[in-house]
């Protein structure tokens, strides 16, 4: 998309040393269907049945019960009369998954993952063109010198989505831009965006991190290390932790209990080996109180940056959909040795529409039904004074 920007002057948008912030883009150019919050009610059982079907054709050999799980999975996503439907599509690339029968009968007649070569994916539509616009209008409102951004499609979307926006003295506003592709396979993963003063350095995925139960991230933990201007390293550990959207309370509690166990232990290695200056973003998809994001909250000596008496929150605890205190489920945490050069922060909504009506708060004039909405999470910062 290609929108006429003009030239930006960095110095009119705010005068801090350094602004590090988390924002939920929720896909930049193309969004499962079944995430649609429109059609919700339909998507959520069909990614329920996406997540499943996805497990069980993984399976080394297909037993009489796995054949009757994926059929069940399969016409829960309306694939058993068809290679495609509305939310998702079945990929049959070598070999033959199933069978269907002119009497309307299907069978699996693979009997485990290496008779084909195959795959369940998520159908996708484009993102409305205004709400592209109105993502970018908060990304730039904000201005970032480091920015985790959560539900990115990939490297290439993410990075052409910032080429597309407004010079800073004639150079690309963010020349680094990362993601690594994650554990989701509906395309939500993990990455950062960094100015010229902030050069990404290094990086490390944590896709492949298990514990007793398994595969721990639902995305990833990304890790990225910046050069700050003078000369040390500062980490940033990008989440985007289990969802409550779908899948049973229990559960997804405890998936994202070990998620948070496992980035306090990332953190804490972290500064055991030298690296003081960590900031931990994102959305962790829970409430600061929460038992699941106790061993990070209350297990590390993390800060978060709306506990700043100088940080402002528009009047509104919340980050996600009406923003109120049990929608706060975005993140900038902050290390005591970042926190201590903390000179405040705040919460950007602008770009998420403001309640049934979108009168909530203030919000862009592109913004005049929710379909235009940059996303339904507001961005959250942190302004820091690094010399301190």
């Amino acid at each position: 998309m290609d929108i006429p920007w003009g030239k930006v002057d960095r110095t009119a948008v705010r005068e801090v040393d350094v602004r590090i912030a988390s924002y939920n883009v929720e896909n930049l150019f193309n969004r499962a269907r079944a995430l649609d919050q429109r059609t919700w009610a339909e998507g959520r059982p069909a990614l329920e049945a996406f997540q499943r079907s996805c497990e069980l054709l993984e399976e080394p050999v297909y037993t009489t019960g796995i054949k009757h799980d994926i059929l069940r999975e399969l016409r829960r996503l309306g694939l058993h009369r068809s290679d495609t439907a509305r939310f998702a599509r079945l990929r049959q690339n070598r070999g033959r998954l199933l069978r269907r029968s002119r009497d309307g009968r299907v069978e699996i007649v693979a009997d485990g993952r290496a008779d084909w070569v195959g795959w369940v994916e998520l159908t996708t539509d484009r993102v409305d063109e205004l709400a592209m616009l109105n993502t970018m209008r908060v990304i730039l409102d904000v201005g970032a010198d480091i920015l985790g951004v959560v539900e990115a499609e990939n490297r290439l979307a993410l990075k052409r989505f910032a080429d597309s926006g407004p010079a800073v003295a004639d150079r690309v506003r963010y020349p680094h831009v990362m993601v690594i592709d994650g554990n989701d396979e509906r395309g939500i993963n993990v990455g950062v965006m960094s100015t010229t003063e902030y050069p990404l350095i290094a990086q490390r995925s944590h896709v492949d991190d298990v514990d007793a139960t398994g595969r721990i991230f639902s995305r990833d933990c990304a890790e990225y290390h910046f050069r700050v201007p003078d000369g040390r390293r500062l980490a940033v550990l990008v989440n985007h932790f289990k969802s409550k959207g779908y899948g049973g309370k229990t559960a997804s509690d405890a998936i994202r209990l070990r998620q948070a166990r496992r980035v306090a232990e990332i953190y804490r290695d972290l500064v055991t080996n030298h690296t003081p200056l960590v900031a931990v973003l994102g959305d962790l998809n829970d409430t600061p109180e929460s038992t699941p994001l106790a061993p990070l909250l209350g297990g590390t000596d993390l800060r978060d940056i709306v506990a700043h008496p100088a940080f402002d929150d528009g009047g509104r605890p919340g980050t996600y959909g009406y923003c109120t205190a049990r929608n706060k489920l975005d993140y900038v945490l902050l290390s005591p040795s970042l926190y201590s050069s903390a000179v405040g922060g705040g919460i950007l909504r602008k770009g998420v529409w403001g309640g049934r009506r979108g009168t909530l708060w203030p919000i862009y004039d592109t913004m005049t039904r929710q379909v235009h909405a940059g996303s339904d999470h507001a961005a959250i910062y942190a302004d820091l004074d690094l010399a301190v």
